[in-house]
């Protein structure tokens, strides 16, 4: 068999998995993605129906959907069946089973996990080969949901985050004359109780294989219980049918409003979502039209928690407050993070420390420091420094109660001389000393919650699609500015200046700090590139823009290669 039909075709029974070439085997998927998103943009869906087809019985999608599902944090929970694939063999195993005909997906294993309010939230597993099947279809489905998703939609979506809609919110609402009222949307059991019919009938894919899916039941108590509507929460497609079916909001604010909708403006994250309007009338108006678009797809809107705010008193969403305060003669935009939001952390966070008495100093921080870093993290881009500040005082009051409870005979001044120090002008840093091998003597230090800092979230281009490539350069470059935010990113920056000797790639001038230059893909992310070390170089953003203007193709970056 030619090295073209093992691409194309079936896995060749010699192949391994540790063999395997996978820059080549992404960048046949990624050009294929690619194909399928611009005959959706020019409505040429037998097209994309064949360019589906040819997806998902390609070998190189078959092995890149088995390595996503056996690499991720799931990829040792059992389905209804008890299997796991670990090994190369197994993996290799799967992949020759990953066919259309003869294939029944076998029922969910349902498990119940806490939500915030005390309810019971169901979740549904199926098995690893159910997780890869879903995972191939998923990469012919992606690139249709990525071009046909409203603009402001932000949950399940590439590239997208949380982050983007809180941002999108601001834009909203920031001007002095924005839109001062706002519907908080919610959808009673969104993934429970989608309609099978209207998804089968309007989901771009191979509706048999979708069908069975949505046919299989799950066992609970040793019992096989039938699915007659909605699609599973913890399936890996479940996310993109949930984007199909809530995709369409926006059209229709165009079709009764026009494309200017002055004041009315909708961001949508996953299931909840919010319409501005400059009347309260505008929008008990919207929330009908909504009724009548979520009866269509089996949902129904929460008529108790749907509720209509002005933004003088303010209102949650994604774990933010979001509220205009008086400056003067004017008002304001704060966004700052949510007093719910902000109550459940700590009542993690005492939790754990108060269930903790046998760990040591050392174990506690360990426990602690993600936990803070990603809260922070979380909230570093709106206005929070007074709430790390307010954070920070809580942690330590827990960890005082912790330190005296394990010494109850020892004085205060002795608790403080043990677990506490004086770093520069702080007092009361939670630190502790140890001795590695050789020697040395190393200290850790609980995160201070404050020591985050304030960085404003960069939002995407509402129109952006990973799946044009038109959109390859500003790709590169929000990562570039993406990069210079985090530990990890500098620290890749500073390897890439050492390498090239503080060079641009392209004319050799002089580039010192990391804001002269943009990082580049030697190999694109369209053809299979990835953002390791050995396919990024650093250039001038002039350069990088004529690079792209003129299809310039840059080698690896070592010395013989970067003119001087």
């Amino acid at each position: 068999m030619t090295a073209k039909a093992t691409l194309a075709g079936a896995a060749p029974t010699q192949l391994k998995w540790t063999g395997l070439n996978w820059p080549k085997h992404e960048a046949v998927v990624k050009k294929l993605q690619i194909r399928i998103a611009k005959a959706v943009r020019e409505n040429r869906y037998g097209k994309v129906k064949s360019l589906q087809r040819l997806l998902t019985t390609s070998f190189s999608a078959k092995i890149l959907a088995v390595r996503k599902v056996t690499q991720n944090k799931g990829k040792s929970t059992p389905g209804v069946d008890g299997k796991t694939a670990s090994s190369p063999k197994q993996k290799m195993e799967i992949v020759s089973l990953l066919k259309r005909r003869d294939y029944r997906p076998k029922p969910l294993r349902r498990i119940y996990i806490k939500k915030k309010n005390g309810k019971q939230r169901p979740l549904s597993i199926p098995t690893i080969l159910d997780r890869c099947q879903q995972q191939l279809h998923y990469q012919s489905l992606i690139p249709i949901s990525e071009t046909t998703s409203d603009n402001t939609s932000y949950g399940f979506r590439p590239e997208r985050s949380c982050a983007d809609a809180i941002e999108q919110t601001f834009q909203n609402l920031c001007r002095g004359n924005s839109a001062n009222w706002i519907m908080e949307g919610d959808i009673k059991g969104c993934f429970d109780n989608i309609s099978h019919e209207w998804m089968l009938e309007n989901i771009c894919m191979d509706k048999t294989i979708l069908k069975k899916w949505l046919k299989a039941g799950y066992i609970e108590t040793k019992k096989l219980f039938p699915t007659l509507k909605g699609t599973p929460q913890g399936s890996i497609i479940s996310p993109c049918l949930s984007n199909f079916v809530l995709n369409g909001i926006e059209k229709l604010l165009d079709d009764n409003f026009g494309k200017l909708r002055l004041g009315i403006n909708l961001v949508r994250y996953a299931d909840d979502f919010i319409i501005t309007g400059r009347k309260m009338e505008t929008l008990e108006r919207i929330k009908v039209l909504i009724i009548e678009f979520l009866k269509e797809r089996g949902l129904e809107l929460s008529l108790e928690k749907t509720k209509v705010t002005h933004i003088h008193d303010g209102f949650d969403f994604l774990g933010q407050n979001i509220r205009k305060y008086k400056n003067g003669k004017r008002y304001k935009l704060l966004i700052k993070p949510s007093k719910d939001n902000v109550k459940t952390f700590l009542k993690k966070l005492r939790e754990g420390i108060r269930q903790s008495g046998a760990l040591s100093q050392k174990e506690l921080i360990a426990y602690l420091n993600p936990i803070i870093r990603g809260w922070t993290t979380y909230h570093r881009s709106v206005v929070s420094k007074e709430t790390f500040h307010k954070i920070d005082h809580e942690i330590w009051k827990s960890l005082w109660k912790w330190a005296k409870r394990r010494h109850p005979k020892k004085g205060s001044h002795w608790v403080m001389q043990k677990y506490f120090t004086r770093i520069e002008l702080r007092n009361y840093c939670f630190r502790t000393k140890e001795k590695l091998k050789s020697g040395a003597t190393t200290e850790r230090y609980l995160f201070k919650a404050s020591d985050m800092k304030i960085i404003r979230h960069l939002k995407i281009k509402n129109k952006a699609n990973i799946f044009d490539s038109q959109y390859e350069e500003y790709f590169e470059w929000r990562h570039s500015c993406k990069m210079t935010h985090s530990k990890t990113g500098r620290l890749t920056l500073e390897l890439l200046l050492k390498r090239q000797s503080n060079k641009c790639i392209c004319c050799g001038g002089a580039l010192y700090t990391t804001n002269k230059g943009i990082v580049h893909l030697l190999t694109s992310r369209l053809k299979g590139g990835d953002y390791k070390i050995s396919n990024l170089c650093i250039m001038h953003f002039g350069c990088h823009r004529r690079g792209f203007e003129y299809g310039f193709v840059y080698q690896l970056p070592t010395t013989s290669t970067i003119r001087s």
